[in-house]
């Protein structure tokens, strides 16, 4: 049912709902507001209960409880803030930034029910939800998930290389990887074409250099000469694009679309999977591993079945 060596993938990425509601989460921003609040309350409290006021609280508050609620509540924004800047930290030494770009951004996040969940663009980029970046590398031919993994990053610009590593070995060499402009980078086309000694990897990756209408004009169906190649050297991105307008790399990147999409369409609507039940990025990585596994056994027996 699978073809093993010298095959073709599509890769893709999807949002799948975290199990933690966006409204638990806090800005680093906000965050910072609230304690301030917080603080000034409690300095309000303790002024009232010095001075004894007589305007009594509702009923069943009491002020050392109000004092104790407000205190430990200031205590979570602390954390929640501290998360938040080690993530800058980390997020700075990873891509080698100077120190100041490791200081968090006012509107970076931090979920309570599921911190290592994020706030991600959803459907067609819309709307926000508290999500998980579902990744997959899907084979043309039978249409089988072949790698899967989950990433809590926002977009898929740094997903390519590592999605590409989930395919195990026992599939054999990849020929042709085909993504969309979300994922392309001169980094990761590289790092992907290229083997460990440093030599041709024997993997062409087919990227689309920016958003494109899936309608064609007249001047798409008329007939073209094959374009001229560049020359030995030239950047990424001008082979990129000659690799695509050639009619092979053409017919490779329409198999993208009919390929990894359905994929999704199947999980999401046939499956009824679009919601994390597990939290933490270990725990939702182990069940997007499940559900792809659940996937391929729903494929295996319709291509059982069509044979």
């Amino acid at each position: 049912m699978l073809r093993v060596g010298q095959i073709t993938v599509a890769v893709d990425g999807t949002k799948v709902l975290a199990n933690a509601s966006k409204h638990g989460a806090v800005s680093y921003e906000r965050a910072g507001q609230r304690m301030e609040q917080l603080e000034a309350e409690v300095v309000q409290l303790m002024a009232k209960a010095e001075a004894a006021d007589s305007t009594p609280l509702e009923e069943g508050l009491t002020i050392p409880e109000e004092i104790t609620r407000r205190q430990e509540r200031k205590a979570q924004l602390a954390r929640a803030r501290a998360q938040i800047e080690a993530r800058a930290r980390a997020k700075a030494i990873k891509e080698q930034a100077v120190p100041q770009k490791g200081q968090p951004g006012p509107k970076d996040q931090y979920n309570f029910t599921d911190p290592e969940s994020r706030i991600m663009k959803a459907g067609s980029g819309d709307h926000f939800e508290q999500a998980y970046n579902a990744q997959a590398a899907v084979e043309v031919g039978s249409r089988l998930i072949v790698g899967q993994r989950v990433s809590n990053a926002a977009n898929d610009k740094k997903q390519l290389v590592p999605t590409v590593a989930a395919i195990p070995q026992s599939v054999g060499t990849i020929e042709a990887v085909l993504t969309d402009s979300g994922f392309y980078s001169e980094e990761a086309v590289k790092e992907v074409e290229t083997s460990q000694d440093g030599g041709d990897s024997g993997t062409k990756v087919y990227a689309a250099m920016e958003k494109t209408s899936h309608h064609r004009t007249v001047g798409d169906l008329e007939q073209k000469p094959e374009p001229e190649a560049p020359v030995p050297g030239a950047p990424v991105a001008e082979v990129m694009k000659h690799r695509l307008r050639t009619r092979e790399g053409k017919a490779k990147y329409k198999l993208r679309q009919q390929t990894v999409e359905p994929v999704f369409g199947i999980i999401k609507s046939v499956m009824g999977f679009r919601r994390f039940l597990l939290r933490g990025l270990e725990k939702v990585s182990i069940e997007w591993t499940w559900v792809s596994l659940a996937y391929n056994l729903k494929r295996m027996h319709r291509m059982q079945w069509a044979g």
